[in-house]
């Protein structure tokens, strides 16, 4: 019953979330703190170990999230419940694609999409500064949150950093100021 849970639950996250694996992830918290199959900042962890495993994202915490729940069975049925909608719409999408990206209704569609993908992203970027304590009360440890923040943000945007070794770097800060 569990693992036929957890199918229905990545299956039905599949076939809804659009706009990538960071726009999933509100999605997923969600289901997941529902379901009571991890905290908020048990997933939160599992944000940061699948964002920096090769794959896409989404899928990495479907993986996590059901091994954590169910063992390898868990992690094999999640893994097919995320990617069998986008198996099935892709092949959809490339058949049709060509013929209809033209077509004003598709481009207008595009445009409305846009917008709430991007309010994903940032709605999660949000709920995971808040669930970590980045804002928060002032602190010694909030100041080194936000400045590790900052500084990220500033090595990708400006500096043009590559988003692994800003991620290493920030790793190996928190090692320093943490332990």
């Amino acid at each position: 019953m569990l693992l036929l849970e957890l199918f229905m639950t990545f299956l039905m996250i599949g076939f809804v979330s659009f706009g990538g694996g960071y726009a999933m992830i509100p999605v997923i918290e969600s289901e997941v703190t529902v379901h009571g199959w991890m905290t908020t900042q048990q997933f939160t962890d599992v944000i940061a170990i699948a964002g920096m495993s090769p794959g896409p994202i989404a899928t990495n915490c479907a993986i996590f999230v059901g091994y954590h729940t169910a063992g390898l069975p868990g992690a094999i049925i999640s893994t097919a419940g995320m990617v069998l909608p986008s198996l099935l719409i892709i092949l959809i999408a490339a058949k049709f694609f060509f013929q209809f990206h033209e077509n004003n209704y598709v481009k207008f569609a595009f445009y409305g999409l846009r917008p709430i993908i991007t309010g994903l992203i940032a709605y999660s970027a949000i709920q995971f500064a808040i669930s970590n304590d980045v804002v928060g009360e002032l602190s010694w440890y909030t100041f080194s949150l936000v400045a590790i923040f900052g500084l990220s943000l500033f090595a990708v945007i400006k500096l043009k950093m590559h988003p692994i070794l800003t991620i290493l770097l920030s790793g190996i800060c928190g090692i320093i100021l943490f332990s």
